[in-house]
């Protein structure tokens, strides 16, 4: 590897694992260790100093314990008298939000990289104010299910034996954005950015993915991205094979003619369902009735399509469709493994808004948009990293979070008679 890692291959579980490191700390210090290794690897991506160290101290302030991790909250974590050196890294300093972004991808193949790894495409809404947030509009956010006035953003997950996180990430600009120029503009758009439905933004991750050779062996997405046949044939083009998520609406070929996914699953008999665990949820396994049935096979040999329908035990009348892409000796339980992994990219959600600020933010502009939702992303990363390794998160976060007593901060907001919060 090209920074002096090197990876091993477990021949049971294809694991990509770097070089050996003390598993059993538990401590403060073994948390800072990691902090200092991050602090290594985002060096080269600053040319100046004080935003070489202004970022780190803005994730230190996203990995602790305080309750709101916006500028002017981190700034009284840092002791800092103002957000402002925040509001400077996050605007106007000179680094590429995306070059970090490669970055953090390097460091989680290095440590979660897996073989059988799966990347997962979902999309999550963040509730913005006004009309000025870069790509903010009314429109539907599955987070908070319902239209509001939000931004939402398009992720790409990465879910292996060692853990999961996010690894990439895209702004979706509604058409009343890019058919406004002037409006983009304002909000600092690039000029070459067009508009790209929720699908093809996860195309343009997954195919950064596949460049950077991160290892994984499934694609797997709600009916947002399984509806898209594009985006399925390019998955067969290349070939990778897949689990997506299909409305009861999607036509697809059985036994050389084109049927309606609804009318098939009210067609299905009562028998010849295999019961499988979709993987541990907060509960316990996550049980479910499966079949699956053959569709008209692909232009690539060896490799086949599937309907695999899922079936509440429940509530049998509940059922959920996806359309199945797979080398011809697949199993019916690695499918369902895998359809059930979909589960980590809102598991990814949850812990950085709750953990790691990711909807925290108060930036308007593009650039502060992808800058804070990268940093946070490391954030979260490093968390995962260290609980794989069986690190003492919480010990760390504590000793990240303020002091007792009036900060800098506090004393600034109280001279101008500013709210403390």
């Amino acid at each position: 590897m090209e920074d002096g890692t090197m990876q091993q291959r477990d021949g049971a579980t294809d694991v990509l694992t770097p070089l050996p490191r003390d598993e059993t700390a538990s401590t403060v210090q073994g948390g800072l260790a990691y902090l200092a290794d991050m602090a290594g690897r985002l060096a080269p991506h600053f040319a100046r100093s004080e935003p070489r160290q202004r970022v780190m101290v803005y994730v230190r302030g996203l990995l602790s314990s305080v309750e709101r991790k916006n500028s002017w909250q981190l700034a009284e974590v840092s002791g800092d008298a103002t957000p402002y050196g925040f509001q400077y890294l996050l605007g106007r300093a000179d680094w590429e939000a995306d070059a970090v972004r490669d970055e953090l991808r390097h460091y989680l193949v290095q440590h979660l990289g897996n073989l059988h790894a799966v990347l997962v495409i979902d999309e999550t809404g963040f509730p913005k104010k006004g009309r000025h947030s870069a790509g903010v509009a009314r429109q539907y956010s599955g987070t908070l299910g319902k239209i509001d006035n939000c931004q939402v953003g398009v992720f790409l997950g990465y879910a292996s034996q060692l853990g999961h996180t996010l690894l990439d990430r895209e702004l979706y600009v509604p058409q009343e954005w890019t058919n406004d120029r002037d409006r983009c503009r304002k909000a600092g758009i690039p000029e070459a950015r067009r508009f790209a439905t929720k699908p093809q933004l996860a195309q343009q991750m997954l195919v950064r993915a596949f460049a950077a050779g991160v290892p994984a062996r499934w694609v797997t997405g709600d009916s947002v991205y399984g509806a898209d046949r594009r985006l399925r044939m390019w998955l067969e083009a290349q070939p990778q094979a897949y689990v997506l998520a299909v409305s009861g609406q999607a036509y697809v070929w059985v036994d050389e003619q084109q049927r309606q996914v609804k009318s098939i699953l009210a067609a299905l008999p009562e028998a010849g369902w295999t019961r499988l665990s979709a993987g541990d949820g907060a509960k316990g396994p996550r049980w479910y009735d499966w079949r699956w049935l053959a569709l008209a096979d692909p232009l690539e040999p060896g490799w086949r399509r599937w309907l695999l329908v899922r079936r509440s035990v429940s509530t049998p009348t509940e059922l959920t469709a996806y359309v199945v892409f797979a080398r011809q000796e697949t199993m019916l339980a690695e499918v369902v493994r895998v359809a059930g992994t979909r589960w980590t990219i809102e598991s990814c959600f949850e812990a950085a808004k709750g953990e790691v600020g990711l909807d925290h933010y108060e930036v308007r502009s593009w650039t502060g948009w992808y800058r804070h939702m990268t940093l946070s992303m490391w954030a979260l990363a490093l968390l995962t990293v260290m609980r794989a390794g069986a690190l003492a998160v919480e010990a760390l976060k504590k000793s990240l979070s303020p002091s007792q007593g009036m900060s800098p901060l506090a004393a600034f907001k109280a001279s101008r008679g500013l709210p403390s919060r």
